[in-house]
């Protein structure tokens, strides 16, 4: 499968937020957007999206002209075997009980933590990230709270730390989807690397559109750590999703957006039960009102 990235760069750190936030909303759409500090002490912000189209280079110019960044330059992306050949050697990730680990440090992992192996290649989330931690740490909360989940989806699950860290915890089986078919070969890797193929089950898909996410009826708990535009455009089928007093954890959401994910969510019947803000991202946890 053909795949391009999109890439330019500004000196500006609200300028290049706002540019990612716009380029989520081109047609073709990206299926990820991300906006990093290049570190070399020169205050230059680097944003990008992933494509599995071929983007439009005249709004990607007009994106451009409109934030003062230069303009895009647009590469398709070589077909690799990238779970094979890309091994990113990351530090171990303590997210409460959880422990995120590259086979690297398998000799660091304690034994009273429950241990997740990641061998991230070029899937997103490996708990290094704000929201991957958010979404772990939301989990952790509702363990402790008492909460027990029967059935979990994991919608946009990268390389499916957040589905593993359910079926570590719960014996029932648990759904893992994703967009991009790189990530769904990545996230059966680590599946299949943390003993877990019998009780993760990956499929290709955008949100609920898998027939078997719809097979499993209302999920008790569903993370959703994708980006703003996916999660706004998700609320009416999360809300048919998740089953009344159920919760929902959302992420990949900038802070200045969250309130307006979290007016959104209303509308379809959440609550916020828990928000937590990590360096630029926040984490919602959300619980479905009986009476919606």
């Amino acid at each position: 499968m053909k795949t391009w990235t999109a890439l330019t760069i500004l000196n500006d750190k609200s300028k290049a937020d706002a540019l990612g936030e716009a380029l989520e909303s081109i047609e073709p759409s990206p299926t990820g957007v991300g906006v990093f500090e290049i570190e070399d002490g020169s205050n230059t912000w680097e944003v990008g999206g992933y494509f599995v189209e071929m983007p439009d280079e005249v709004s990607l110019a007009l994106l451009a002209a409109a934030f003062g960044a230069g303009k895009f330059v647009v590469s398709e992306v070589p077909e690799t075997d990238w779970v094979a050949h890309v091994r990113r050697e990351l530090t171990p990730v303590e997210a409460g009980r959880f422990f995120v680990f590259g086979a690297h440090d398998a000799d660091k992992v304690p034994d009273d933590r429950i241990a997740l192996r990641i061998e991230a290649a070029m899937a997103f989330g490996t708990g290094h990230h704000g929201t991957t931690l958010g979404c772990l740490r939301a989990l952790d909360r509702l363990i402790d709270n008492g909460t027990r989940a029967s059935s979990v989806a994991d919608i946009g699950c990268g390389t499916a730390v957040l589905a593993m860290a359910a079926a570590r915890v719960w014996p029932e089986s648990v759904l893992a989807s994703d967009i991009d078919a790189v990530a769904v070969e990545v996230a059966q890797v680590n599946v299949a690397a943390n003993n877990l193929s019998d009780r993760v089950r990956c499929v290709e898909a955008a949100g609920f559109a898998h027939p078997t996410l719809a097979g499993e009826g209302q999920f008790d708990l569903v993370f959703a750590n994708i980006l703003k535009g996916p999660l706004f455009d998700l609320a009416p089928d999360m809300s048919r999703a998740v089953r009344a007093g159920g919760y929902a954890i959302l992420s990949g959401i900038l802070n200045e957006q969250a309130d307006s994910i979290t007016a959104r969510y209303r509308e379809f019947g959440f609550n916020v039960v828990h928000r937590e803000v990590i360096v630029d991202w926040t984490t919602l946890t959300l619980t479905r009102l009986d009476a919606f």
